[in-house]
């Protein structure tokens, strides 16, 4: 009888202890999403969308008709703000011959990073703008970090966004280059982008030679 109340006892507290935990357990802390920075918001939303360099290939023919897609992805994150970025020729669209993931952060009070990122197997994913949901199944572990590629961007008294590459320290071997460099301007209407490729003795062995690209913007996307 003794053991039998003694057992009855004991379960008690350890229920009783079990229902206390479950009680008092935190929770867990609330998401909080990369976008509630306003320069960062500012930043995403200039660079999201779609863009075209139409109208600068048709006063020079220097530049291509290129078209831009930039979308954001993985937007439960809240490390940073993920863009999928896919560029083609307007007569070969389902061919794009550049799929990048861009990691968007805030380092300081007006500075902010784009780092660079390659996919594994990146023409399976051709035109993922139109269905970010297909990047869904892919881990960052994935992705190849484009290291030194990173631009850096400062914003600007006029509310644009400019920056660039550091230095030679994107390493690229793309037509005998041994580097590249990367010069972006980012505005409501417009993203402006000069990548050029330089040879070991600073020579310039691709890219347009008198000034970036001009992409004018299209279409917006929505954050979130």
């Amino acid at each position: 009888m003794r053991s039998s109340i003694t057992l009855r006892f004991a379960l008690s507290v350890v229920l009783a202890l079990a229902a206390g935990s479950c009680a008092t357990a935190p929770s867990a802390p609330a998401r909080v999403s990369p976008l509630g920075d306003p320069g960062l918001r500012q930043l995403v939303t200039y660079m999201s969308g779609s863009f075209s360099s139409q109208e600068q290939a048709a006063r020079d023919a220097e530049f291509r008709d290129i078209r831009l897609h930039m979308v954001r992805i993985w937007r439960d994150r809240s490390d940073a703000c993920w863009l999928y970025v896919e560029q083609a020729g307007a007569t070969t669209l389902d061919r794009p011959y550049r799929q990048r993931i861009y990691r968007v952060t805030k380092l300081a009070a007006d500075l902010y990073e784009s780092r660079v990122y390659e996919l594994p197997e990146p023409s399976r994913l051709a035109g993922a703008w139109q269905q970010p949901d297909r990047l869904a199944g892919i881990a960052e572990a994935e992705l190849e970090d484009r290291q030194g590629c990173a631009i850096l961007l400062r914003a600007q008294p006029d509310g644009t966004f400019a920056g660039s590459t550091l230095g030679r320290l994107c390493a690229s071997s793309h037509r005998g280059s041994t580097y590249a460099t990367s010069e972006v301007t980012v505005s409501r209407e417009r993203l402006v982008s000069w990548d050029r490729g330089w040879d070991a003795a600073g020579k310039q062995v691709w890219g347009a030679e008198t000034g970036g690209y001009v992409f004018s913007k299209l279409e917006s996307y929505p954050l979130e």
